[in-house]
């Protein structure tokens, strides 16, 4: 694989995270899957090339964890330079772009047990190092990591500290003479545990400063546990780590002392991005499992294809994964271009780097959220296709429903992630970084005015989808406002209440992202299937997404307002959220007949 990959698109707009929440962007400002360059588009077929010839046929032999199968396995990815995609070129990486790490998390996931390991190993294993590491650090363990010589692991979970990463008992002391820090506790739930040589370990200095060390497997004083018979992802090594006067030297601290939390919520932001893109890939593979099954099995004398519910399964799932496809590759556009802007003094400042990607914080917690939701419906509607032969372990779809469920715990668990979305927006808001109140005033302003004569009938093909997006922002202000109004600073502890205003903004980043790959697509030809396809399902989704924010600000408002504010507020809600209902059993039949025709997820 090359190290040099096309630049970003020059048009692309580093927007700041959450504008989506307040402002149009043009089509061409947007990165969508269709702006692949072509050595992209040859990395993806690569990667896809190896899940079919290289994961697939070893499906049996992962799952029960055969003996250096899965090892093997990821070291003939690292020959294809998959897993030296994040490290820089100067330690034996190649450096490439998020777009490109993306695109190899996402096609490469055919197997959920290879993906959980390859994702520790060149996700959260390996990009600490990257970010934290010391000049000798990097130089001893990336070239190895790179290369697969070593692999990585994470270790951060605790038996009572799951979600509550800061409530960590492991505990490290700094010897006497300074010369190395002696570790106890234990760590649950390590993915890649049993076969990785090199863990980014995180306890208390003095039970006091959250810290991150570095540490070798074979240190004396380091155990590892058996391995855990899981739901899912059975393939995939999954061990406790003991820790019982573990000596290692004071240089493998990785950080700064006490700053231990920076890492692990640094890292974990891109560890959701690359989660969401890999959920891609498993939808993609399930789905065509699906539509496969659907045009060969018959019932009552037809192919079950031809029959409206089976077509509507076919239509929602594809219609999800593709708003999620074009979250996922949005957001990585909007990374490539902000790295693109750095001073190139800092362009490989690891620092600056990870700014430039925190600062779409909420999109990353968004991805994972929506994406393994859109893997759960997907294996789900898969299963529920082939009836009796999808609850089998005959066939893959009972292992791809099983596999899919880690996914809403992995990486902060989905509710984590919701509270994250809307804590992040809230508090940007509040810092002035979001014009987010300002919004909310000029939406008070507009409320208390006449209502406007219905507008004329606009020329754009896709004015009812951008009417509806534009309600949906407004509906979210009203929400928000009240929320914010009624509970203050206090917000954070409604949980419930965050929640729900989470799934407005998903669904708003969702159509929005949705709608600007279907402008683009049809600017570059209205009369083709691609274009047609994608503005039937964001069309559909805009349907969907209308109910889901109307049926949150709902509960919003009735909790955060009460008496004659709430059916003020209600009135106010029936006026922005008030749309002729659209056709969707005919979209669903439309988007469903282009798959089939397919025979695949292929827009």
């Amino acid at each position: 694989m090359s190290t040099v990959v096309a630049a970003p698109v020059a048009s692309i707009v580093a927007a700041p995270g959450g504008s989506f929440l307040l402002e149009d962007r043009a089509p061409a400002e947007v990165f969508t899957p269709e702006d692949l360059s072509a050595e992209q588009r040859q990395i993806a077929q690569t990667a896809a090339r190896f899940a079919k010839e290289k994961i697939d046929p070893a499906m049996k032999q992962i799952e029960a964890k055969e003996p250096g199968v899965m090892r093997g396995l990821l070291t003939e990815a690292a020959e294809l330079g998959f897993t030296a995609v994040d490290v820089p070129e100067e330690y034996g990486g190649l450096g490439l772009d998020k777009t490109t790490s993306a695109l190899v998390a996402d096609f490469i996931s055919v197997n959920a047990s290879f993906s959980t390991a390859f994702g520790a190993h060149v996700g959260i294993g390996t990009l600490p190092i990257v970010w934290y590491g010391t000049e000798a650090q990097k130089q001893r363990y990336l070239p190895k990591l790179a290369s697969m010589e070593m692999v990585g692991a994470y270790a951060l979970s605790e038996a009572t500290s799951g979600s509550d990463a800061m409530n960590i008992r492991t505990r490290a002391v700094l010897s006497a003479d300074g010369a190395e820090y002696v570790l106890n506790g234990e760590k649950m739930w390590i993915s890649n545990a049993g076969f990785a040589d090199l863990f980014t370990v995180f306890a208390k200095i003095d039970g006091e400063k959250f810290s991150a060390f570095l540490v070798a497997r074979g240190t004396p004083g380091f155990s590892i546990g058996k391995e855990e018979h899981k739901l899912g992802i059975r393939g995939s090594s999954t061990c406790a780590l003991v820790f019982a006067d573990c000596r290692i030297p004071a240089e493998n601290l990785l950080g700064e002392a006490g700053k231990g939390h920076h890492i692990a919520f640094n890292i974990l932001n891109i560890g959701r991005f690359k989660l969401g893109a890999a959920c891609l890939g498993g939808a993609r593979q399930a789905l065509e499992l699906g539509i496969r099954y659907a045009q060969e099995r018959v019932a009552f004398g037809k192919k079950i294809a031809e029959f409206g519910l089976i077509q509507r399964k076919i239509a929602l799932s594809a219609t999800e994964l593709y708003v999620t496809e074009s979250m996922a590759y949005r957001t990585a556009g909007m990374m490539d271009a902000a790295l693109a802007g750095l001073p190139a003094e800092m362009a490989h400042a690891p620092r600056e780097i990870q700014k430039r990607i925190e600062e779409y914080a909420v999109e990353c917690s968004i991805l994972k959220v929506f994406g393994s939701e859109m893997l759960d419906l997907v294996a789900d509607e898969l299963v529920q296709t082939m009836g009796g032969y999808g609850y089998v372990e005959d066939y893959p779809a009972e292992r791809l429903y099983r596999d899919a469920r880690i996914n809403r715990i992995f990486e902060g668990t989905n509710e984590i992630n919701r509270l994250i979305i809307t804590g992040w927006l809230m508090k940007r808001a509040a810092t002035g970084q979001l014009p987010l109140m300002a919004a909310i005033k000029r939406l008070m302003e507009e409320i208390l005015e006449p209502p406007p004569f219905d507008p004329e009938e606009s020329a754009d093909a896709f004015a009812r989808e951008a009417g509806i997006l534009a309600s949906l922002r407004k509906v979210f202000l009203l929400a928000a406002g009240t929320a914010y109004q009624r509970y203050l600073q206090a917000l954070q502890d409604e949980q419930e209440v965050m929640a729900d205003l989470a799934d407005c903004i998903m669904a708003i980043f969702g159509l929005d992202s949705a709608l600007v790959r279907a402008r683009k697509l049809a600017l570059a030809g209205a009369a083709s299937s691609s274009a047609k396809v994608t503005a039937a399902m964001t069309s559909a989704y805009a349907a969907q997404a209308l109910a889901t924010v109307d049926r949150a600000a709902r509960r919003v408002l009735a909790a955060a307002s009460e008496g004659d504010a709430l059916g003020v507020q209600m009135a106010v809600l029936r006026r922005f959220a008030r749309v002729a209902p659209t056709n969707e059993i005919a979209l669903q039949r439309q988007i469903a007949r282009h798959f089939l025709e397919q025979g695949r997820y292929r827009i």
